[in-house]
This record gives structure tokens, sequence and C-alpha cells, in this order.
């Protein structure tokens, strides 16, 4: 590909000084335009920021591939700027990356699934070669940089590499399916030349399958890297082989360690005899443990009933505050009504989908598809026997290790095989796991999820305020991660038993990490980066959608001095919502909880609900400042000693 075809030189910058990243990718935008590229600048540069929030586009070594698909945009280009000095605002996969060689893709609409991919996978082919980057980086004019572009050849010639005789094969898959996709195959086959190691590498990214590997490879290898940050489509295919797991970026980092990891698998544990019919067995070297299978269980079937959760308590909470802003709620308990229709739609995915959803899902997680249709059953039966949330776990349990079990015993072989597939595994799966749920275990489940029904609502005083506080903890520990989902797990169970209270604290402590953010930075602005300023600017507004993520950057930085003083705050938020005995039944509403509160009057538990969540955040905040402040000031200390010495 001649990527001098889609560019100039007046695309071309070197040696450019910019404060931000959000001031390159408006220049080259700017340039773009200028060059006639572009039918609107404004339309365009939007869509180059709305890609930016879906993922880093910084990647390592000092480079950014930011791109935009859009109908602004004429005809394919690209803007090329360098920079003297490196801009460190920059989200890339590699966090300490500090970028100086940006490249703006601009693509039309129409060739998002043709041009763009392949001008992207070129790019990342060849700035893979560290040789090719540092011309481009080291360009004096922009005439010199465009000439480079398409001088591939190495100058100084490799050493001979001795031949291993090893052949290692790797999936690597990204959830763009795109640049880190392409990148970590090159990275791989790039290390695997270096040590004398046969890697063949099968992407699967936005076009599918690229370089299936071949049942002749399969037969051949030795070992298999899964470099994967979703799901490995047919992983079956290297259930005989030694296996090394990793995510999609770590091959950018250190693609030679990972291969020599496999090497050493394969020289532990040999390979099997490959057969084509074969699944994956639990006894296979890389097999997930039952730990891990379980948290990851959970993990999928919360992010698939989320959406179903933000849907179903926002069109809930929409039906509310309708009949409530208009004096409507004779319409909204009036069967058959427009707004009755809407809060029973709302109420339907809350009530009649979550739980069959969150079973389905966990059940495909640990048997993949087969276990989809046990996996609904089961949290049907579920919902029928009155176990709620609680059921649905345990079903979704029930329905995956016994769909994994049928298909180790019962594997589709010959002419039976579709038959197998697709009558045996859904329906004998239903019929047991349903059964089970129905007959067997639905009392006894019905009766723990009343006992766990009749505590929550007997919860007061110091018991409500030790549990509040612990759930405000578990909220901001890890904002987002495993802990903060298990505390959202419990209040949505605890929703769908009928006690509200758990989810009440839970949307109020939400906020108090955001809101600290944002107060620490503009209240103590010299103690932080012009970075963390920036940050939290916008944390606030992510607060009042809900959202703790926009915390994580300082978390990250600093996890000792940040955790401790968001769980501080978070705590006492969390303490007050659930003493004062405060509800919330409709999830993910976000700031519009105020006026869907329950347990109190609406202006107290309104006034009581984000007032808990400000007094959290003005703790947290004190805290996040005064921490930073003796850090700054302890390494003031450490320098002066350092230089008097």
């Amino acid at each position: 590909m001649q990527l001098q075809a889609l560019t100039s030189p007046s695309l071309i910058s070197t040696g450019k000084s910019f404060s931000s990243k959000k001031e390159v990718i408006q220049y080259l935008v700017k340039q773009l335009g200028e060059a006639g590229k572009l039918h609107s600048e404004k339309e365009f540069l939007q869509s180059v920021f709305d890609r930016e929030k879906m993922s880093p586009t910084g990647f390592e070594g000092g480079l950014a591939i930011p791109h935009g698909k859009s109908t602004a945009v004429k005809e394919a280009a690209f803007a090329i700027a360098t920079l003297k000095t490196p801009v460190t605002d920059w989200e890339s996969i590699d966090p300490t990356n500090k970028v100086q060689l940006v490249i703006l893709l601009a693509i039309p609409e129409n060739e998002a699934g043709s041009t763009h991919l392949t001008l992207l996978a070129e790019f990342v082919r060849r700035l893979s070669n560290e040789e090719y980057k540092n011309r481009l980086l080291h360009a004096k004019t922009n005439t010199e940089l465009f000439n480079q572009l398409d001088k591939t050849e190495t100058e100084s010639p490799k050493a001979t590499v001795k031949k291993l005789n090893k052949t290692i094969l790797a999936i690597t898959a990204c959830p763009a399916g795109i640049a880190h996709t392409y990148m970590a195959a090159e990275a791989l086959t790039k290390a695997g030349k270096e040590l004398g190691v046969d890697v063949f590498v099968e992407k699967q990214g936005a076009n599918g399958i690229e370089d299936r590997h071949t049942i002749a490879l399969l037969n051949k290898a030795d070992a298999v890297i899964f470099a994967n940050d979703v799901a490995v489509k047919s992983e079956e295919r290297f259930a005989h082989l030694p296996k090394v797991k990793t995510s999609v970026a770590a091959p950018l980092r250190n693609a030679t360690d990972l291969i020599h990891q496999a090497l050493e698998k394969a020289e532990a544990t040999p390979k099997k005899k490959y057969n084509p019919t074969q699944t994956a067995e639990a006894e296979e070297s890389g097999e997930k443990s039952f730990k891990t299978e379980i948290k990851d269980s959970i993990l999928t079937g919360i992010s698939y009933i989320i959406p179903v959760i933000v849907a179903g308590g926002m069109t809930l909470a929409a039906a509310v505050l309708i009949s409530q802003a208009f004096d409507l709620q004779d319409v909204y308990a009036q069967e058959g009504s427009w707004l009755w229709l809407l809060r029973q739609l709302g109420g339907g995915l809350l009530g009649q989908l979550m739980v069959p959803i969150l079973a389905a899902y966990m059940a495909y997680a640990i048997a993949d598809k087969p276990a989809l249709g046990p996996g609904f059953a089961a949290g049907v039966a579920a919902n029928l026997i009155g176990s709620g949330f609680l059921g649905g776990m345990l079903g979704g349990f029930l329905a995956g290790f016994f769909l994994k079990f049928l298909k180790k015993k019962i594997q589709p072989k010959g002419t039976f095989a579709g038959f197998i597939s697709f009558w045996v595994y859904p329906v004998v799966g239903t019929l047991v796991v349903g059964s089970i749920m129905l007959f067997v275990i639905g009392k006894p489940l019905a009766m723990i999820n009343q006992g766990l029904i009749d505590w929550l609502g007997s919860l007061s005083g110091a018991n409500a305020l030790i549990l509040g506080a612990i759930l405000g903890a578990m909220v901001s520990f890890d904002l987002g991660g495993p802990v903060n989902k298990a505390a959202y797990t419990f209040c949505i169970g605890a929703m769908a038993s009928g006690n509200f209270i758990p989810y009440a604290a839970f949307a109020s402590v939400k906020m108090v990490s955001a809101f600290s953010v944002t107060g620490a930075t503009i209240i103590g602005k010299r103690y932080f980066t012009k970075q963390e300023q920036e940050i939290g600017k916008q944390t606030w507004l992510l607060g009042l959608a809900g959202i703790t993520e926009g915390a994580i950057p300082f978390m990250i930085n600093d996890p000792l001095r940040v955790i401790p003083s968001l769980i501080a705050g978070s705590a006492v938020t969390g303490a007050i919502v659930a003493y004062f005995n405060i509800g919330l039944n409709v999830p993910g509403a976000g700031i519009f909880s105020l006026a869907l509160l329950k347990g109190q009057p609406a202006l107290l538990a309104a006034s009581i609900w984000l007032g808990a969540a400000l007094i959290g955040a003005l703790i947290s905040m004190v805290l996040l400042i005064a921490t930073r402040k003796n850090k700054l000031k302890k390494e003031n200390k450490e320098i002066s000693a350092a230089k008097a010495a």
C-alpha cells in the first residue's frame, strides 16, 4: 500500500509544540480541512473526539493514531505531526507512553470497514519496526518525512538467527478489533523471528478471522498464545496445545517473554494429538481455575444485565417523573393507558427479563452458546419459584456446569453432530436444569431469599449504619472493579427481593469519588498536575450519571493514598443513607434518583440522599488534598537531602 497517495507534504508537520492531546487533534483536523479533505471540520473533529472516548488511541514508544469515520470526510487521508515536546495526557495502552508521533486518519463513513482497516493495519505493521518509526520521528522537514513514508526496507543487515524448529500459534483480539489486534500480532511475529521461532498469528478483529490457523498448523504447533481482551472464537481448536493466556496489550510490552513462556509450557507439558472434533477439556493446561470460572461467570452475567437494568430503570424513572411533573398519577395507575404501558415496559425489563438474562449469560460464560437455552430456563424458573436474583445466580451456575459436563460426555461427532448440538444440549439441559430449579431446590431457595428480605427489612440503627458503611467502602475500593461489582450485585439482588435501601446507598456513594476529585483539583489546584486538573473538571459530570470510573487515573497513580481517602468518605455516605432508611427502586437513574427516593417525605429524602453524597465527597476531598500535600512535602525533603549530599 502506498501511503504517500493518501497524504502530502502540506499535511505533515515536524517539530511542533502542543500542550495537550486536544490541541494536537484540533491542529491536524484544521490541516486536513485546509487541504480540502473535509466537508466540515467541526463535524469531523467531533467524530474524532467521539472515537477517543471509546478506547485509547495512544500505544507505546511515543506513538498515537487517532482516527475518525464520518460523512464529513470527502476522501480518505491522513495528517502527521511530530512533537518537539512529548504530550503526556494521551490515554495509551502503555500508561507511561509520552506521545511524540501523531497520525490522524480521516476516513469516509462508507469506507469504515475497508480503507480504514487496511490503512490502520498498514501503519501498525510498519511502525512496529523501530527503525522505520525512528526515521519518521527524526525527520527534520515535512518533505523528508513524506519521502520516508514508503521506504520500508531495512537498511542494516540483520544477524543470522539459529532456527529452533519450534512453532508457536497465537490469537490476538481486542474489543475494537483494529489497532491493538494488529499491533500485538506484529509484535509476536517480529519477536519470533528474532528468537528463531516460527510464530503464526490469527487475528480476530473487525474483519472477522484473518490468517485463520490451518489444520496443518494446528497439527504442527507446539503451543499457543492467547493475547485477547474479548472471547476467542473457536477456542476448542487449541485444546491439544499448552497455552499462555494474557491481554492483547501484553505483546506490545514484551512479546519475547511471552514466546519464552510458550516454549517453557511446551517443554513442561507436551502437546496432545490434535483431534478436529475435540472440545476443550477441564484438565487441559491453561484452563481456568474453578475460582476464576466462578468470578468470570458472575462478571459476565452482570455485564449483560447492566444495559437492561439501565434501560428499564430509566424508562420506569421517566414514567414516574412524567406522572409527578404533570399531575398524571391517575393516568399512571390506569391499566392500558400510555403512561401505564410505559411503566410496564420499564418494570418488565427489570422484573421479568433481568434474572433470566443474568442466569443465561452466567451459564454462557461457563459452557458457551449451548448453555444459553438452559440458562434462560433457569432464570425463568427462578422467577416462577420466587427465588429472585439469588436463584438466578444459582441457576446460571447450575446450567453452565451441567452443560459443560454434558459437552464433555456427549460430544458432537459424525452423522449426529448437528442433532447433539442443536437438540440434545438445549433440550436435555433445559429439562434437567429447569426440573432441579422447580422441584428440588425451589422451596429452599425461596426460603433463603425470603430470609434475606426479612433480614434486610429488619436492619435499623447501628446495623443499618454498618451495612451502609460496608457498601460505601466496597463501591469506592476499586471504582468499578470486582469489589464494586460485588456490592452492585448485592444491591440489585436486594432490590429484586423488595428491599430498596442498599441500592439507594449504592447510588449515593457512586457520586462521592467523582465529586471529591473535582473538589480536590479545584481547591487544592497547586498540589495536582495539569493532567489531573483536566480530569477533575469532568469527573463531577460523570458522578451525576452514577459513573465512578472517572477517578481511576487518580487511583492508579497513587493507590495507597487515594483509595483510603475515597473509602473514608464513601463509608460515611453509605452509612447516612442506610441509617435514615432511604430507598430507591429504580436502578441506573443517576441524579434523577432525587425524584424517585422512598422511605421519607420527598424533599427530606432528596436532601438526605444528596447531602450524604456531598458530606462524603467533602471528607474524601480533604483527605485527597492532605495526603497529596504530605506526599509532595516528603518528596521535596528527599530531593533537598539528595542535593545536600
